[in-house]
């Protein structure tokens, strides 16, 4: 890991197939949050790499900055069918802001190594310079990763 991208790993006892639908639903994203931040979300589950869907978000949560309850768009960056996606938040901040989120799952025996991850490297300079860097940890991506397996494990 680099001091630009923060990484962590569970194993959890769901096939890859079932962890990935969870991850390309909307509504999955805001049922394994950690954050607290994400109330509500609007679209299709994603198929593809270009597609996109709406996050209502309440930046509330974690007390930082008041930007109140406001919506994002997640666009999806890299799609491999039960391997890999990936997204990038585009929002009302401009330059956007270019980082990413993502999920790795490999199948190994007693379910699937997922890791989630969460890369700052290609960030509009604006935004490299505030500082801000990085607004999740990585304790934040290990309790996501709990959430999406209760999730997964309750059906």
């Amino acid at each position: 890991m680099t001091t630009e991208r923060l990484e962590a790993q569970r194993t959890i006892s769901a096939t890859p197939a079932q962890i990935f639908s969870v991850l390309c639903d909307p509504k999955g994203h805001v049922a394994i949050d950690s954050s607290g931040m994400l109330m509500s979300a609007t679209g299709s589950p994603v198929t593809d790499v270009g597609q996109s869907f709406t996050v209502h978000m309440d930046r509330e949560a974690l007390g930082d900055y008041p930007l109140g309850l406001y919506d994002v768009e997640v666009v999806i960056t890299a799609y491999e069918q039960d391997v890999e996606i990936a997204w990038t938040v585009v929002g009302q901040l401009k330059p956007n802001i270019g980082h990413v989120y993502g999920y790795r799952i490999e199948a190994v025996d007693g379910g699937s190594l997922v890791t989630s991850y969460y890369d700052w490297s290609d960030i509009d300079p604006v935004w490299r310079e505030a500082d801000i860097f990085p607004i999740m940890s990585q304790p934040a991506l290990r309790a996501t990763l709990g959430i999406l397996a209760r999730t997964v494990q309750s059906g």
